[in-house]
């Protein structure tokens, strides 16, 4: 790129799932601060587009429709006479976006099938560890009551925070000059925006909300069990005076539905307030951004909670919270719990097995981290 352009316009390819864009905000953190007088354009998702209002990395969001075709947002993308862009998905679709667009400079990681789009490649960072989904019968193996496979003593060597998915991001924005140097992820959400959210659901703006988020888009294996999370949330309402707010997606409504039934009964003169699947992308933020906690599987509201500055406690077993726990890697507002079986992380979308990472999370435990470390007569954290 010719450093001598003023005020260069940079195109940044955004990824398609939420938790995902969240964990990409250090990265356009970075590039801001690297290159204050660029013009820097996101493209997103239309579904994504709330998230990013407001965003202080940002001049502007570039929507495209899921089914939109590549050669509509190719020319669209050649309106706006980038100079450079930066690839964050390792998609071929992605790639051939940019080429079609005929941005100058196009970087991107190094992958068969597309480097001949980009004009720099990104090598994988060091430290790099892939989210490998394990094979029925490795799981098998791995499990079986009189199992010595080398592979086990592998896995309980944990990777080390750098191994967090936002370094991956940060590593391709230090292509284009950027620090690599992890920040917290961060989503911009107003006062005004928690003020209008509060009058719309009617919440008191001094009631004790703990978020409660069920679901997980990935897949059931990220899902800790629906009577469990009933169980939890009506031990540590009768130990804390709390108040639950429901949150998800649509996908999420029944779900939902019967645990707001099963905690309307336990406590029908404070009962919980359900609003999975009622939400903007936008009044989810600032709902995450109310509560005093979220008590969460691993997903993408998760991410927006920790970006928001609401601490989380968070489920894992099917996936890695070395990998893509919430908020900065290491930070000690959030709570992460997660079993020792030796099939996790397996990274399926379904439990082959008889889902012994999560049923080996008790409610007790569950209920235990809530209590000792968010307990109501402390000021929630900034």
């Amino acid at each position: 790129m010719n450093q001598n352009i003023r005020n260069p316009r940079i195109l940044v390819r955004g990824v398609n799932w939420l938790g995902d864009a969240v964990m990409s905000t250090p990265a356009l953190l970075r590039l801001r601060e690297s290159r204050p007088d660029a013009h820097i354009t996101l493209l997103t998702q239309e579904k994504l587009a709330d998230l990013w209002q407001g965003h202080p990395a940002l001049n502007a969001a570039l929507t495209f429709a899921a089914r939109e075709s590549l050669w509509s947002v190719a020319r669209r993308l050649r309106e706006g006479n980038f100079q450079t862009a930066l690839a964050l998905p390792n998609s071929l679709r992605c790639a051939l976006e940019l080429w079609l667009a005929r941005i100058p400079q196009r970087i991107g990681f190094s992958s068969p099938g597309r480097n001949w789009f980009f004009t720099q490649r990104v090598p994988a960072r060091a430290g790099f560890v892939k989210m490998r989904k394990r094979s029925i019968a490795e799981i098998n193996r791995l499990t079986a009551p009189d199992s010595s496979d080398a592979s086990t003593a592998a896995r309980r060597a944990q990777p080390p925070d750098a191994a967090h998915h936002l370094h991956h991001y940060l590593h391709l924005a230090a292509a284009l000059g950027a620090n690599p140097e992890p920040l917290p992820p961060f989503l911009a959400v107003t006062r005004e925006e928690v003020e209008a959210v509060q009058r719309k659901f009617s919440l008191g703006a001094d009631a004790p909300w703990f978020g409660l988020n069920p679901g997980a888009e990935y897949g059931p294996a990220k899902r800790w069990l629906p009577d469990r999370f009933l169980a939890a949330a009506i031990e540590t309402q009768k130990q804390s005076n709390c108040r639950w707010l429901i949150l998800g997606g649509p996908a999420d409504a029944a779900l939902a539905t019967g645990l707001a039934q099963g905690l309307s009964g336990a406590f029908p003169s404070a009962p919980p307030m359900n609003l999975a699947g009622k939400t903007t992308l936008r009044e989810l933020c600032a709902l995450l951004k109310r509560c005093r906690v979220l008590l969460t599987n691993d997903t993408g509201p998760m991410h927006v909670a920790a970006a928001v500055g609401t601490p989380v406690v968070a489920l894992f077993g099917s996936t890695s919270p070395q990998l893509t726990g919430p908020g900065l890697p290491g930070e000690p507002r959030h709570r992460l719990l997660h079993s020792t079986a030796a099939c996790s992380p397996c990274f399926r979308r379904e439990c082959p097995i008889d889902f012994r990472c999560m049923t080996a999370i008790s409610v007790e435990r569950v209920v235990t981290t809530i209590l000792e470390n968010f307990p109501l007569g402390e000021p929630k954290p900034k």
